[in-house]
């Protein structure tokens, strides 16, 4: 199945994407959150299209797309996850995964403007594939680990470099700013995928192919993090993990090369769909 959430921002409902068409499930569906995930929803749900789809209605062209998961309890993200990508910038293969998160203020949906921040002068792009969790995960074994992912979807971990790297402190202020993760445009549960470390993943910028790779380039699998993660935290029903970029950030290029207004990015991934944003200045509404 593929997930979609429509609607203006704050305002979105549950649908779903069939054979190039959205459609509305909100009669049967409240959203695609914690609880739903929790209580059995993609079952439910798979049910439900199998018997009641030719009740469903259409979303209206034009539809705003938003985060195809609602406010989860967190974004945990995995840094210099990519063997070219940490060659790029002189960093060490870590020899454990680097955690950080970013603010769940930061989500958006995979059409919106991304705002490069007040004062900021790096902000910057990354492809990634994220995962979302289906059920809780505590001190889950790495063989068990592929039970709790529900599913993956398409995200732009957008970062703004002197606020991560230059201003002391940990990476996060420069990683949850507004709208710096543009995720979607769809969930699509993990039956879809035959195998989320052999995929095509890229991104261009103003049409000009900046990140193309494969996640076979990753550092730590994706069951290797779902285990390595739970033994530092509670991972709750539909938070949402990113498993880090591949090589081609702005940041990696000599000199680099960062966002500025108006550029536009589009991005994607094998399966999983495509994105595009335009950026715009910090503007004090």
């Amino acid at each position: 199945m593929k997930l979609i959430r429509f609607g203006a921002f704050g305002e979105e409902k549950p649908g779903v994407h069939i054979d190039g068409v959205n459609y509305d499930v909100s009669g049967f569906i409240k959203d695609y959150d914690e609880m739903f995930f929790a209580n059995g929803g993609l079952p439910h749900l798979a049910w439900m299209l199998e018997q009641h789809k030719e009740m469903l209605k259409k979303v209206p062209d034009g539809a705003r797309l938003g985060s195809p998961v609602a406010r989860p309890s967190k974004i945990v993200c995995i840094g210099l996850n990519y063997a070219k990508h940490a060659k790029e910038t002189n960093a060490a293969i870590p020899k454990e995964p680097i955690i950080f998160f970013k603010s769940t203020t930061s989500l958006v949906g995979p059409y919106d403007t991304v705002t490069i921040p007040k004062n900021s002068v790096k902000t910057d792009w990354e492809v990634e594939l994220a995962f979302i969790i289906e059920k809780k995960a505590s001190y889950v074994e790495e063989y068990e680990a592929m039970d709790y992912v529900a599913g993956y979807a398409l995200h732009n971990d957008v970062s703004e470099r002197e606020f991560q790297l230059e201003r002391g402190g940990t990476w996060d202020k420069g990683k949850g700013c507004d709208t710096f993760a543009p995720l979607g445009p769809w969930l699509v549960t993990k039956d879809e995928i035959t195998d989320p470390h052999n995929l095509r993943l890229w991104l261009k910028v103003n049409d000009k192919m900046m990140q193309d790779s494969n996640t076979d380039d990753l550092i730590f699998n994706i069951p290797f993090l779902v285990s390595y993660i739970s033994q530092f935290m509670t991972l709750l029903p539909g938070d949402i993990i990113s498993t880090g970029t591949p090589a081609g950030v702005g940041l990696g290029f000599n000199p680099p090369v960062y966002l500025k207004d108006g550029d536009v990015v589009e991005l994607g991934i094998d399966g999983l769909g495509t994105s595009k944003q335009t950026c715009a200045a910090y503007a004090k509404n």
